[in-house]
């Protein structure tokens, strides 16, 4: 089974290795068909790497690294 990639916006880069990526989807109510967004934060693994608010990057699942970490960025799109 192929792992869940999710890109997303850095909202948070306070921690050492650990970075919040903020993901947007956009939604379609089943009775009134009205599209609205909703999101979620996931904390990932930077392995070491800087990166900075506001960012997009592409986060993918992995096996767990701690309690909440349980993915991984992959690569920051420009």
């Amino acid at each position: 089974m192929p792992k869940k990639r999710l890109t997303g916006t850095i909202t948070s880069a306070k921690m050492q290795k650990t970075i919040v990526v903020r993901v947007e989807r956009i939604k379609e109510h089943p009775k009134y068909k009205r599209r609205y967004k909703t999101h979620k934060k996931y904390k990932a693994d930077t392995s070491g790497v800087e990166y900075n608010i506001g960012d997009r990057v592409v986060i993918e699942e992995c096996k767990p690294i701690s309690k909440d970490k349980k993915w991984r960025v992959i690569r920051k799109i420009i």
